[in-house]
């Protein structure tokens, strides 16, 4: 059994918070990539309203492009601050950058039609993927993090020890998490 599989009742408390700060660090990988990914497909199904209106001017897009990065680029709602790292060179990040790079995303312009249908069904089907990792990376957590709780609240784990991110219930990132599995 992995340590991330743990039963978290077995668990010492200094590997208690390291597990839960290690799973959080991945839910902020996967969130990344995830938001991403949901700003190229948002790209991508520009570029396909703009082909289906008939618009001949391919510089449409540009005018959503703030509207379209701004959308998932920029996170969701405020939660705890954790220190912010760089996941560009994240394996998922780098998976998507290899998705992309296969479709020759570069110049959508380019693709045809089903090339483009094709890619935006590549692109959904990896941000369902991240959305499935980011559920079960909430249970976990949230797991964890209630353990941490119960410890404090039963007297088990010294309350002049506490840290402020052991009380906190929502530092999962769950607050963007109704956009989970969001097909936009």
């Amino acid at each position: 059994m992995s340590p991330t599989d743990a039963d978290p009742r077995s668990l010492s408390l200094p590997e208690l918070r390291a597990l839960r700060a290690d799973l959080q660090q991945q839910d902020d990988a996967v969130s990344y990539v995830r938001r991403l990914v949901q700003a190229r497909l948002d790209l991508v199904r520009a570029e396909m309203r703009r082909r289906a209106t008939g618009d001949a001017d391919p510089t449409t897009i540009t005018g959503e492009l703030p509207v379209i990065l701004g959308t998932h680029l920029t996170g969701g709602p405020a939660r705890p601050p954790r220190p912010a790292d760089d996941f560009s060179d994240h394996p998922l990040a780098l998976e998507l950058e290899a998705l992309c790079d296969e479709a020759g995303s570069t110049d959508l312009e380019s693709m045809d039609d089903s090339e483009l249908g094709a890619f935006a069904a590549q692109l959904h089907e990896f941000e369902q993927a991240r959305s499935g990792e980011r559920k079960e990376l909430f249970a976990r957590i949230d797991a964890l993090s209630a353990e941490l709780v119960r410890r404090y609240r039963d007297g088990e784990a010294d309350v002049d020890g506490v840290r402020a991110d052991d009380l906190d219930a929502d530092d999962t990132g769950a607050d963007d998490a109704d956009d989970l599995g969001s097909d936009e």
